[in-house]
């Protein structure tokens, strides 16, 4: 919990507005590339999560590449100066101009999403006079055990080619000449805390490799995807994700013949270090006798509860009283799912008071929007205190 001393100090700041633990996210980005380096494995950073400069300028600093789901994000990671030969470009919507200006940049490898995206790929280079590096996007079929919003591997999914669609036009892809078939790459999904999942990822993966293999595909890399879940009931008992256990897992049941493994961290890498930061408006007592607690973010600052039910921990900052009471903690957009969370107890809370809203780093500010024209919140950094 954020000390008295600096929740004082954080009053001269304009509410809503991010907080970021400048500390915890090198701490974290110490764990996940130390532990990868064991193994040699290849770590982007999924950007989508966040894409604060003063956050990407320290992902840059400890050497990971970037996984992109739009043209935008590709020219983010290069304007913010990531190599290109480091950028993955994935998303099953590429519009041309995106997929021509990351054919343009020398990317990494554009990660196929549907068969006719391969022919517009190679489409796009031959214009462009280049063999462009693609990866195939499998969907594996697999089921992650997390929220059906967030989940991306499973049979009905949109993401990926299925595997037997695959297979059938494998002959075609391989005549194609202005791409080169460079890896492959599956996704099953986001906070994933059932670490068993990635043994059932690793085995289809394996399959997959076996087989491809056996019809004669010759490819480099393989992209395992991210999904490594966060503690978001209890931030404070694990800040760090458990990247080494994932890691041993895959580095113990994947077998795809010495080729180099790559992973797209995104949440894991910056949810812990990012809190949202709100000023107490309003008390009211519905007619039910509901309490609420009207705060000044909203939706528009932090989507995720109000679009698929994402829970975060809430904690009342500044208040001194003993007495605690049940609330449900509400944001100011005029929409009825704008609730932060229902029954928080929290110590008397009223007028003034800040709240945090915890774990959010990842996919907070980076889906803020300006709906009711809200302003888009400020960035505050720990070590600018």
């Amino acid at each position: 919990m954020l000390s008295r001393q600096i929740a004082e100090t954080l009053r001269k700041h304009r509410t809503p507005f991010y907080l970021y633990d400048i500390d915890l996210l090198r701490q974290t980005l110490e764990s996940v590339t130390s532990v990868a380096a064991r193994y040699g494995y290849v770590i982007h950073y999924a950007i989508k999560a966040n894409f604060d400069p003063h956050i990407l300028e320290l992902i840059k600093e400890y050497g990971l590449g970037v996984d992109c789901a739009s043209g935008n994000e590709v020219r983010c990671a290069i304007e913010a100066g990531f190599d290109p030969s480091g950028i993955v470009y994935a998303g099953v919507g590429k519009r041309d101009h995106e997929i021509r200006y990351a054919i343009e940049q020398g990317i990494f490898a554009i990660n196929a999403e549907s068969l006719q995206e391969i022919e517009v790929i190679d489409s796009i280079a031959s214009s462009c006079g280049k063999v462009q590096s693609i990866g195939l996007r499998v969907n594996p079929d697999i089921d992650p055990k997390t929220n059906k919003c967030i989940d991306t591997g499973q049979a009905d999914s949109k993401f990926g080619i299925s595997y037997e669609e695959l297979v059938s036009r494998l002959e075609w892809i391989k005549s194609l000449k202005n791409i080169k078939v460079a890896g492959i790459h599956l996704h099953i999904g986001s906070q994933i805390r059932e670490l068993h999942v990635f043994e059932y990822l690793c085995a289809k993966v394996n399959s997959i490799v076996e087989h491809l293999g056996a019809l004669g595909l010759d490819f480099g890399f393989v992209d395992v995807g991210g999904g490594l879940g966060v503690n978001y009931d209890l931030p404070e008992n694990e800040p760090v994700p458990n990247f080494a256990s994932v890691f041993s897992i895959i580095n113990s049941h994947l077998k795809v013949g010495g080729r180099p493994v790559h992973f797209e961290f995104g949440r894991a890498i910056v949810a812990q270090c990012g809190e949202l930061i709100t000023s107490v408006l309003f008390n009211k007592t519905t007619a039910s006798g509901r309490k609420l607690v009207i705060v000044d973010a909203s939706m528009t600052e932090l989507i995720r509860p109000a679009l698929y039910g994402a829970y975060h921990n809430i904690e009342n900052i500044t208040s001194r009283s003993a007495e605690h009471a049940r609330y449900t903690i509400a944001g100011t957009a005029c929409e009825s799912t704008d609730i932060f969370d229902e029954g928080v107890t929290l110590p008397l809370t009223s007028r003034g008071d800040l709240l945090t809203i915890k774990s959010a780093g990842a996919y907070g500010m980076s889906m803020a929007s300006r709906y009711n024209l809200h302003d888009l919140p400020a960035a505050v950094y720990s070590d600018s205190l």
